[in-house]
């Protein structure tokens, strides 16, 4: 697909309570990067060393609000639920590693019947 775009006036959804205004989509966009700013504090602790997945996740969840209608009732939610996603896939990939004995410390068998 080889869509081009003026940049000044594209949204990516149709913006169903405001179309006419062309800063409707700037005020959205304004309002998710607030949202996406205050989730990313948030959880920046708890992913603390896995900040790309942070990124990631919240990204993610711009992506799935900007397929709606109305992406500034349904991203705050989202980014929330997938930051939590990520916060408890690092919390499970922290008690795996810990479980698992360090490698090289393994001792080898001793060949005491020699």
């Amino acid at each position: 697909m080889n869509t081009k775009h003026n940049k000044s006036n594209y949204c990516p959804v149709d913006l169903a309570f405001d179309e006419t205004s062309p800063s409707a989509c700037e005020k959205v966009t304004a309002q998710l990067a607030a949202a996406k700013s205050q989730v990313s504090e948030e959880f920046s602790e708890r992913l603390a060393g896995h900040e790309s997945v942070l990124r990631l996740a919240l990204n993610e969840a711009e992506a799935l609000a900007w397929e709606t209608n109305y992406p500034h009732l349904v991203f705050t939610t989202l980014a929330l639920e997938k930051a939590q996603a990520a916060a408890t896939w690092e919390n499970r990939q922290q008690l795996l590693t810990s479980q698992l004995p360090p490698y090289g410390r393994v001792k080898p068998a001793t060949l005491d019947h020699v």
